[in-house]
């Protein structure tokens, strides 16, 4: 039986018994961690308000079986503190709701192996979660920046200059999800569509923080912009997120 502590984000809750939750929340050091809640659906737990979805946390865990995360049952949460509540700015606003919704289940989508540590897919929700809450930045823009750098971080990042076959030098008009991002007209491949060179600018300012080029991009790149994330991540993660349809543009 061990002890040990993490930080993490509540990614999401579900209703086990009467009164308990299974917690599921993506840490620094144990990556994604499912984890029982005992109590925390009584109306004075104090403990289960700071497990909510969005909130940054400081988790005691108690482990059985030598403290293993997977294959011997669910740890415990036996105390939580919070770092940040994100939630409370996040739930109140529609968009930047959605929005979070959005990032909490891509990067569960992202850990599918417990107790693996992934922590630049932590460190970039914990990131992008403080972004959205200080309403900084539109919320659909700062979604489509953590998309990026998600796929970025998992191997999956897409060229929106250089020739994503060949290598060469941007600016290249078409855009392939299958190939990797821009081509060149002599890579061109079934499929590729010719968005609008704002676009694919837009998008590399959101994988590289030019937030001033973002944040003064007009209405209509963005939304196409959006269209090319969703569809990359869709691509390379085999089916689209629940939560991209309810996003607002």
């Amino acid at each position: 039986m061990t002890l040990f502590r993490d930080d993490g984000i509540v990614l999401r809750t579900q209703k086990l018994g009467e009164a308990d939750r299974i917690i599921t929340l993506l840490t620094r050091g144990h990556g994604r961690v499912r984890a029982v809640a005992r109590g925390v659906r009584r109306t004075k737990s104090k403990f289960g308000a700071r497990l909510e979805p969005f909130s940054h946390v400081d988790v005691q865990f108690f482990a059985r079986g030598g403290g293993e995360l997977v294959g011997r049952g669910l740890p415990l949460c036996t105390q939580s503190e919070t770092i940040a509540p994100y939630g409370g700015a996040i739930v109140t606003d529609y968009a930047r709701y959605t929005a979070g919704t959005a990032m909490l289940e891509t990067a569960e989508r992202f850990t599918d192996h417990e107790g693996e540590p992934a922590v630049q897919q932590y460190l970039l929700l914990v990131g992008a979660l403080r972004t959205l809450a200080s309403g900084e930045h539109a919320p659909h823009l700062v979604l489509d920046a953590f998309l990026l750098r998600s796929l970025a971080v998992n191997g999956y990042a897409p060229s929106f200059g250089a020739c994503a076959k060949c290598g060469m030098p941007g600016p290249n008009r078409f855009f392939s999800t299958a190939a990797g991002g821009v081509v060149c007209g002599e890579c061109r491949v079934p499929g590729c569509v010719v968005p609008s060179s704002e676009s694919i600018e837009l998008l590399g300012a959101l994988l590289t923080g030019d937030w001033a080029t973002a944040d003064a991009c007009e209405a209509r790149h963005v939304r196409e912009g959006s269209g090319l994330v969703a569809a990359y991540l869709q691509w390379h993660l085999e089916r689209g997120l629940r939560s991209l349809r309810y996003v607002e543009q």
